[in-house]
């Protein structure tokens, strides 16, 4: 593999890498204590558009991780920024919850069911028949589809839970449209973060524990990547790719002294 200049600014995902199913992962809080006395710039990227920054702030700090509400990223976040370089100022129909809204509240943007520019799919534990059916018709009455991310399932306690990619592709087999899918492994969602924190991708490093998303997206943005096993991915499955990360890892605990 070809030499790389060293690492100056991290991005690491959240699930899977620093917490497993609300439970930090041994190590998760002494890369991140690292990190900010290091001074690098740095972002915790998720694909989960249910919380805003602020939330998931809250939640990394009631389990011990200390991480600024600035350096948390989203596909939500993400999705945003896209609307707004594409079209400032326009309408949506959101299916999503509070990470999403907010960020394009934030945005200025205006959320409606009627004629709206975007029809914007997010994560949300409560979809509804009858959201579900009121998206589908503006699709196919013209408006432009959107998904926060292509995650098909996601990690529960109790197993897996359908995501927004699998409720994507049933709004697209009833419209024939395929969505926009910002998030992870879309390389528009890492160069966005790193333009966030002022970041090159060439002196960057993108942790994950999914190379189907995290992995291929940060390998797409031309960064250095690291796949941790604490998560979805086990050893077995990389040879599965036909793509590889820079360095497979058992645990983020492993990458501290890189620091």
């Amino acid at each position: 593999m070809a030499e790389r200049k060293p690492i100056e600014s991290w991005l690491t995902d959240m699930d899977g890498v620093l917490m497993h199913e609300g439970i930090p992962v041994p190590g998760a809080d002494a890369f991140i204590k690292r990190l900010r006395e290091s001074g690098k710039p740095f972002l915790v990227l998720t694909n989960n558009s249910i919380y805003t920054p602020r939330d998931l702030h809250a939640r990394l700090e009631r389990i011990g991780l200390d991480v600024p509400v600035e350096n948390i990223w989203t596909s939500a976040l993400a999705t945003a920024k896209f609307l707004d370089d594409q079209r400032p100022g326009g309408t949506a129909y959101v299916i999503g919850e509070a990470g999403l809204t907010t960020a394009l509240h934030d945005i200025g943007y205006v959320l409606t069911d009627a004629e709206p520019d975007y029809v914007v799919l997010g994560e949300t534990r409560t979809y509804s028949f009858e959201a579900l059916t009121k998206a589908i018709r503006l699709i196919n009455a013209g408006a432009r589809f959107i998904a926060t991310n292509p995650d098909e399932t996601g990690p529960s306690a109790e197993g897996a839970l359908p995501a927004t990619g699998s409720v994507a592709a049933l709004i697209t087999k009833a419209t024939g449209r395929e969505p926009y899918f910002v998030g992870k492994p879309n390389p528009l969602m890492m160069r966005a973060g790193l333009n966030a924190i002022g970041a090159h991708s060439e002196t960057s490093a993108m942790i994950g524990d999914r190379m189907d998303t995290d992995v291929l997206a940060g390998l797409e943005a031309g960064m250095e990547t690291f796949l941790v096993l604490t998560g979805l991915t086990r050893p077995e499955d990389v040879d599965h790719h036909p793509f590889r990360p820079s360095r497979v890892v058992d645990s983020i605990a492993d990458l501290v002294d890189l620091i």
